[in-house]
């Protein structure tokens, strides 16, 4: 399955026989205090900056009513995000799986090695990281 938005991630992991549990870390962007004049410029302009992880969550895919859901709840955690990355547990995980494989993926965004994950927008649209 092709996933462009955050809806056929839940519509993806609904359909899976094994128990799902999603992943999320939610990420702000910043400049560094190094950063050039055109960097500044771009970051200003909405483009560029580093990601840093501000707050990750777990979700059942059967409970979660959408991405407007999750990004109202995010919303009222007031911390300013810029992407979303998502990933899933697959099978029966108790609390301290979980919790554990959510801080590896709070590590591995803020290393950059982010292969492993879907990032969306602020609209729950699949984005291409350079």
């Amino acid at each position: 399955m092709n996933i462009s938005t955050f809806e056929d991630l839940l519509l993806a992991a609904r359909q899976q026989p094994e128990p799902q549990r999603l992943l999320l870390v939610f990420a702000g962007a910043s400049l560094s205090p190094e950063a050039t004049p055109a960097e500044r410029a771009a970051f200003e302009a909405g483009h560029g900056g580093e990601l840093e992880p501000l707050m990750c969550v777990d979700k059942d895919p059967a409970e979660l009513q959408g991405f407007a859901a999750l990004a109202a709840e995010a919303e009222g955690m007031g911390q300013p995000w810029v992407l979303v990355f998502a990933a899933a547990l697959s099978g029966r995980a108790d609390a301290a799986r979980v919790d554990a494989a959510l801080q590896r993926m709070v590590e591995t965004v803020r290393s950059g090695q982010l292969g492993g994950f879907i990032p969306f927008d602020r609209q729950g649209q699949a984005v291409q990281l350079g």
